[in-house]
């Protein structure tokens, strides 16, 4: 049932990042088009944004592939960290754009420019606004279902798209009526500053992801409350998480009666496995079982209680 349930999930990945490419690719190439036309270095930021969306989604598609491989004996825990190198592999490219926007603004700002054939700009843009809102939902939605990281970075820039595009629709209206062309060269300085916003969050989330950050507050205190909610545990120690591509892995050691027979150990440790794997799907807990042993809890208290002297 699981592994039906993890094919269901991976063929819908791979359905979202194709609508992702395909989308991408129709767009930059009639913005390209029509910021030639017109002449708009805002425009023009707005094709690379979405040049850079057709390279990130043909990342994330290749990755959601190579992230869903099942492990093997060179990879046991599996290839999720694809997806999460991809989202890095995204951010700096994002970044290295909003370097040659920044630029290219300036410059217009300085020296100035004309705009021609504005209706074709601002018909593109109308057009621009409304399919992006609609692809970048669903590939975000997906994301977030399947909790992989290069559809949600993904999607995240397709949602960028969207509000830079409409942005850039007003913009383009109010230059068509009024004459104000320096409104285009600020607003490609804008759109690299908002880029650069979004590349630094998903460069910081995939870095920790990649150096094998711990879980979210909030999961770790799920992981707690169950931990905490079983009768017969003594305690537990050793809690330790991180995450690969959607994938979340839990190790932790717990404590059980000295006098419990090998059986009973397990069958608590197994059912604690699945309560947790079942909360954080998708999810590898592996609980190591250790028996009560006063003078190991009394050197471990010591123990804690010294790193909180050094803390203080």
């Amino acid at each position: 049932m699981r592994q039906a349930s993890g094919s269901a999930a991976n063929r819908t990945k791979r359905r979202a990042a194709m609508l992702s490419v395909g989308y991408n690719l129709a767009a930059t190439g009639v913005k390209l088009v029509a910021a030639v036309m017109t002449g708009s270095v805002s425009l023009l930021s707005e094709a690379l944004h979405s040049a850079v969306d057709v390279v990130a989604s043909v990342f994330a598609y290749l990755s959601v592939r190579v992230g869903s491989t099942p492990p093997d004996e060179q990879h046991p825990y599996g290839h999720g960290k694809v997806e999460t190198l991809a989202g890095f592999g995204e951010s700096i490219l994002l970044m290295l754009i909003v370097g040659y926007l920044l630029i290219e603004g300036v410059r217009r700002l300085i020296v100035g420019s004309g705009l021609d054939n504005l209706e074709w700009g601002v018909g593109v843009m109308a057009l621009s606004t409304l399919t992006s809102l609609a692809v970048g939902q669903y590939v975000w939605r997906v994301g977030k279902r399947t909790h992989s990281l290069a559809l949600m970075s993904n999607g995240q820039h397709l949602m960028i798209d969207f509000w830079t595009s409409l942005g850039l629709l007003i913009a383009l209206g109010i230059i068509y009526f009024t004459g104000w062309v320096f409104i285009d060269a600020l607003l490609a300085i804008a759109i690299a500053l908002w880029l650069f916003r979004g590349a630094w969050q998903l460069a910081h989330r995939a870095f920790h992801e990649l150096i094998d950050h711990c879980l979210p507050q909030e999961e770790l205190a799920r992981i707690h409350q169950i931990l905490r909610s079983e009768p017969n545990l003594l305690n537990y120690h050793n809690l330790r998480t991180r995450r690969s591509g959607s994938m979340r892995y839990v190790d932790v050691h717990i404590v059980l009666p000295n006098d419990w027979s090998l059986q009973q150990a397990h069958a608590v440790a197994d059912a604690l496995e699945q309560q947790i794997e079942r909360e954080l799907a998708p999810a590898e807990v592996t609980i190591h079982v250790d028996p009560y042993d006063p003078h190991r809890v009394a050197l471990r208290e010591q123990q804690n209680l010294y790193r909180e002297l050094l803390r203080d």
